[in-house]
């Protein structure tokens, strides 16, 4: 018997096919080391017997602003315009590490409970986030929002702090933060930085994690100053290219369709968020049919207002399919896809995370089936999550062959202690206003 080994039995297994059968699972450490019918016993140091879950991969989150947990409710019902100047940025003015560090784990919490193993985020005192990851035991990718609106001095500063987050936290974690450069977006990003974030990008191999075409007030603004719109802008300054990940791409032409796949840039869907502002609906099943990867994102708590993925899958599907009027379009296993394989590839993790697969990091997730909303059980085990689950049928959370909750009970992290510091960091933050 072996200590650092967890057998799982018995589970209908969604494989990278979407083909299932009920199988075991052994991890040894942090990787999937077999797949069989029927393992020995003997061989696990902890057995947990999965008869009635659907096991499948960790959820994988491609754009959040975790700290933001502590905005949930804030400001809603607004226009992002409206919603950022009015009353988000002005809260941010009083933020500091320990308040990104509580609403990191705040958000750490509810990813792990509806089953996200991986997310990738964009925000401030990064270095605070990451240390709530290594606290919480999930999987990053992490940049720092990058803003200059054009001032030199703070462009500087702006590339210096996203670099230390590269120097300090890149491989931090046992290994399971990774850093990317965080231009916020091409309105609050100028020309100069883009194009020296570009640079620094290809010269330390990073990838950027950018908004680009969330509203139609930024094509407007953007066509007007460049005479182009955002990803034609973005083209014509050499930015894109396949490390590349594009959140929201709401309002997209025929021609940046082109642009995206031409340059292989990977689009991170938020729909949500994306309806809640009432930004528009993105054209994901047009880019699907184009081969462009399309992962799914949340956005910020408080633009959507959780981080539920299996709702947000849901609601990414249902409204390709009433925006198309086609019910066939972005199928239950496209949208697993989205929420799996697809997230790990616009992250550049494929090769290590995504799938079921022996050799991959141990990121897995349970979904039990013995619940009023998953009986009888569909035929497909993929629309059976899509479009009967949400997170709150996640009974079991692994990263990195690391037991983080197990019968829907976390066993990292005190709840109630961050629930309790989260209330009073908020408390606080409206008090500085």
């Amino acid at each position: 018997m072996t200590d650092n080994t967890i057998l799982i039995k018995n589970a209908f297994i969604l494989n990278p096919n979407f083909e299932y059968k009920k199988q075991s699972l052994l991890i040894k450490d942090d990787i999937i080391s077999e797949i069989s019918d029927e393992i020995d016993e003997g061989n696990a140091g902890k057995i947990i017997n999965a008869e009635g879950k659907i096991l499948l991969p960790g959820f994988i989150n491609t754009h959040t602003h975790l700290s933001m947990t502590l905005f949930r409710g804030l400001a809603d019902d607004l226009s992002l315009d409206s919603w950022l100047n009015d009353h988000i940025w002005p809260m941010e003015a009083n933020l500091n590490g320990d308040y990104c560090y509580i609403g990191a784990l705040l958000g750490a919490v509810e990813l792990i409970k509806s089953g996200t193993t991986t997310f990738s985020d964009m925000y401030f005192y990064m270095e605070d986030v990451a240390r709530a990851v290594d606290d919480a035991g999930i999987r990053a990718v992490l940049s720092y929002g990058m803003i200059d609106f054009g001032d030199a001095e703070k462009r500087e500063n702006e590339i210096k702090e996203n670099l230390s987050l590269f120097k300090n936290c890149d491989g931090m974690a046992d290994g399971r933060i990774k850093v990317f450069f965080g231009p916020h977006s091409p309105y609050t990003a100028s020309e100069e930085l883009l194009i020296k974030v570009r640079q620094l990008a290809d010269e330390y191999n990073m990838g950027i994690h950018i908004h680009v075409s969330e509203t139609q007030k930024e094509i407007d603004d953007i066509s007007a100053e460049k005479g182009l719109r955002p990803f034609e802008y973005l083209d014509k300054i050499g930015f894109l290219g396949p490390d590349v990940v594009a959140a929201h791409s709401v309002w997209l032409s025929d021609k940046e369709i082109e642009i995206i796949k031409k340059n292989n840039v990977k689009v991170s869907h938020n729909p949500c968020s994306n309806m809640k502002l009432a930004s528009g609906i993105a054209p994901v099943s047009k880019l699907i049919d184009n081969d462009i990867c399309v992962s799914i994102g949340t956005d910020g708590a408080s633009s959507n207002n959780n981080l539920d993925l299996i709702e947000e899958l849901k609601t990414a599907s249902l409204l390709q399919k009433v925006h198309t009027l086609d019910p066939k379009v972005l199928t239950s296993d496209e949208a697993i896809a989205m929420g799996t394989i697809k997230g790990a590839e616009a992250l550049g993790l494929d090769d290590i995370i995504g799938s079921i697969e022996v050799g991959k990091k141990a990121d897995i997730i349970l979904i039990d089936t013995n619940s009023a909303n998953m009986t009888p059980d569909s035929t497909n085990l993929s629309s059976n999550i899509i479009y009967s689950a949400n997170g709150s049928n996640v009974d079991t959370t692994i990263c990195d062959g690391k037991i983080l909750m197990e019968n829907k009970k976390l066993v990292v992290l005190d709840e109630q202690e961050i629930y309790d510091k989260a209330r009073q960091a908020i408390k606080e933050l409206k008090e500085a206003i």
